[in-house]
């Protein structure tokens, strides 16, 4: 199939790569981007794996805890303004007292929010403040304790990014601190057990070619395959990770001095996998004289 230059250079933007490589990559893989990225990894051309997905989504991630039980909720919108608008801060935060009360997404959508459902709230406020909204998603958690954090707060636990954590035992001064890690760090799952297989078996073959394009014996290879995976997992998964607060203790470590067990979190982010095509202005302008 032919590559064209919109590619090359959605390519190039995620992994950096040179313009002929990621021509190459393209070509090599017939257009398939994920592919093409896995190539470029195995070439030493891309460090892609440890860049995140750019969005331009914008809205809240309201976080609620009552009880033993907490939640998430993701509330979409247009642009920054309105996530700074009281009003639509305010219903965010009611979408998440009712979200405490039903078991997904569409119960939310239907559920009372003073006599009218979720979905007509948000159907009036997109006609009283004139921006399409929508409610992305629904997270619960529970726990013996629960603790929440919000980075980039733009009001009372709601902001860009919320985390819930669940513990046993330690303190509610620890669990805060992991949820602060877990802000930053990201992981992909509590442990490797918790981990995708899809995603473990993908990072296996991208590092089993890697380790063959070095040409070193097979013993060698296998040698280097299970180190770079363990590195990987310990990457990843919370529980490996090196502690934000003490870098030279894993989470598990810290939260065994901490006499806690992680039992449980969420992170979730504002636009985190949406993917939103944007228009050179020049293109906009010509679009908008066409009428």
């Amino acid at each position: 199939m032919a590559i064209t230059a919109a590619q090359v250079k959605q390519l190039r933007d995620s992994t950096g790569a040179g313009m002929m490589d990621a021509k190459k990559a393209l070509t090599e893989n017939d257009g398939d981007m994920d592919a093409a990225v896995d190539w470029l990894r195995t070439k030493g051309l891309s460090k892609a794996a440890k860049k995140s997905d750019r969005t331009a989504a914008e809205g809240l991630v309201a976080v609620t805890i009552e009880g033993s039980k907490g939640v998430a909720v993701e509330v979409n919108a247009e642009t920054d303004f309105v996530a700074k608008n009281s009003e639509f801060q305010s219903m965010v935060a009611d979408i998440a007292k009712a979200a405490l009360t039903v078991d997904d997404l569409e119960a939310l959508k239907s559920a009372d929010l003073g006599g009218k459902t979720v979905a007509d709230t948000i159907t009036d406020k997109i006609a009283t403040i004139g921006e399409n909204m929508s409610l992305r998603r629904l997270q619960h958690i529970e726990g013996d304790t629960l603790v929440s954090y919000v980075h980039n707060a733009a009001a009372d636990g709601m902001g860009k990014i919320g985390v819930l954590v669940a513990t046993k035992g330690g303190d509610e001064a620890f669990a805060r601190q992991v949820a602060m890690h877990i802000a930053a760090a990201n992981p992909a799952s509590l442990g490797e057990a918790d981990l995708d297989p899809a995603v473990v078996e993908k990072e296996r073959q991208v590092q089993i070619d890697i380790a063959r394009e070095s040409g070193k014996p097979e013993q060698v290879i296998e040698k280097m395959i299970e180190g770079r995976m363990k590195k990987f997992l310990s990457e990843v998964t919370l529980l490996g990770q090196a502690f934000v607060v003490n870098p030279d203790l894993t989470v598990a470590d810290a939260a065994k001095e901490a006499g806690a067990e992680i039992t449980g979190f969420i992170r979730m982010e504002v636009g985190e996998g949406i993917v939103v095509e944007k228009e050179d202005f020049a293109a906009e302008v010509a679009k908008a004289a066409q009428g």
